[in-house]
């Protein structure tokens, strides 16, 4: 499994900029599949039902494997394929983006539109809420009172996320440790304790801090 941690859209939000009279509205959402990517662009459309144009581009699959845009009326490559280079340049995962356009009486011209399409795009993405998902594996540090001072330290100067801790005869630490980090703590906390500590191993999962949260996908 691919223990590279990967950017993902995991709140959308709304954007809107202003070219020559042109109100440019972005939407994005974190979609899975195309399912939920056409029913977004489909709420999206029946909101702005009166525009000119609800132009679109989304990404899902962990190598961006699915991959679809829309112009919607506008000149060929003039939106749709331009905002989808936005979230591969970004390399965003699992995104959706609609740009709403209310026409303003003013021709752009095709660098005009690709560039308002593209500032639109990013700032929708700007005011939505991109996480780092990784692979990781739950990993339970059992341990006397002498340990856990040395166990706290190796943690925290590691930036190890923990999940829980519980004192009772013992103290039973709960971390989420990355693929990569998982050998290097165990063992720096294997010969911090001279080797009394005990460790607990879940199955790997994906997983993102969220406000300094573990959360498991």
């Amino acid at each position: 499994m691919d223990s590279m941690p990967i950017k993902a859209l995991y709140q959308g939000g709304t954007g809107e900029i202003v070219e020559k009279k042109s109100r440019f509205i972005a939407t994005t959402e974190s979609i899975a599949n195309e399912e939920e990517a056409f029913a977004f662009i489909n709420r999206i459309k029946k909101q702005y039902w009166d525009a000119r144009h609800n132009c679109y581009a989304f990404v899902a699959g962990k190598s961006h494997s699915l991959q679809r845009f829309s112009d919607d009326g506008e000149p060929g490559g003039t939106a749709g394929r331009p905002m989808l280079d936005v979230l591969l340049k970004e390399d965003i995962h699992d995104a959706a983006v609609v740009v709403t356009r209310y026409f303003g009486g003013v021709l752009l011209g095709t660098g005009g539109l690709v560039r308002a399409y593209q500032k639109a795009a990013q700032e929708g993405l700007s005011n939505s809420l991109i996480i780092e998902k990784h692979q990781g594996r739950p990993l339970k540090i059992d341990t006397d009172y002498n340990g856990i001072g040395k166990i706290q330290h190796i943690l925290s100067k590691r930036q190890v996320p923990i999940v829980g801790t519980s004192y009772t005869e013992r103290v039973l630490t709960e971390v989420m440790a990355s693929l990569e980090s998982l050998g290097e703590i165990q063992d720096a906390v294997t010969e911090a304790t001279n080797g009394a500590a005990r460790f607990q191993l879940g199955d790997t999962v994906e997983y993102a801090l969220i406000d300094g949260s573990v959360k498991i996908f």
